[in-house]
């Protein structure tokens, strides 16, 4: 987003959950990794298509100074249509009674937009996570949302560009294989972000050393 864009959206975002994001720098690009704090997302859908399809589960962990930190995990159930989840049930395995369960996207947004506020966001193929939710925020507030992005996917992809990979080789529990990391059994939005939060800790130690990591060098690998 250009400064332009930025100055659009300032004033219709200043009475919302997104105001702390536009009146705070993004992370500078100079910080070392190990003082850094990332928040792993993931989201569960109906469907790839953000102007389509809806968001069903988010679960999230706060990677904190090169260390997990379980007690700023969360997962949560967005109810947003009466709507059947349909066939994307075989995917993700929420049911119809299972949303029924669920929260409001207002409210989704107000509990997870200030945990992204000062810090990066991390996902694997981090393009669906952060179209899904601007989608959620222009929906809802008017004003999409500003954060620094690391993605797993993108990074895996970079160090692996020497190699020949079959089909599915950046898929996440194929990129975990490669660093010995465990196969969770479970699936669901909150062990996804979890999982997606040890790769990056494997993946860190291979970009180059871990006390002279920065937040640059992941995002330039995030592209």
């Amino acid at each position: 987003m250009n400064w332009l864009q930025r100055w659009r959206y300032a004033d219709g975002a200043r009475t919302t959950p997104l105001a702390a994001m536009y009146t705070q720098p993004l992370p500078a690009l100079t910080l070392r990794f190990l003082d850094a704090e990332f928040l792993a997302l993931d989201i569960e859908t109906t469907g790839l298509n953000p102007a389509t399809d809806r968001v069903l589960s988010i679960g999230w962990v706060l990677l904190q100074h090169g260390r997990i930190c379980m007690r700023e995990s969360g997962h949560l159930l967005i109810n947003s249509s009466a709507a059947s989840v349909g066939h994307s049930a075989t995917i993700h395995g929420l049911l119809d009674a299972d949303m029924a369960n669920g929260i409001s996207i207002r409210a989704a947004l107000e509990k997870v937009l200030p945990l992204l506020c000062g810090r990066v966001l991390v996902a694997h193929c981090a393009l669906i996570e952060t179209q899904f939710i601007a989608r959620m925020c222009l929906a809802t507030y008017r004003a999409p949302p500003l954060f620094r992005v690391v993605d797993t996917m993108a990074i895996e992809a970079q160090l692996r560009s020497h190699q020949h990979d079959v089909d599915g080789a950046l898929r996440l529990h194929a990129c975990r294989e490669r660093y010995q990391l465990p196969r969770y059994r479970s699936h669901n939005a909150a062990v996804d972000a979890l999982a997606c939060a040890e790769l990056l800790l494997a993946q860190a130690s291979r970009v180059t050393r871990i006390e002279k990591l920065t937040l640059g060098d992941l995002c330039r690998r995030s592209r």
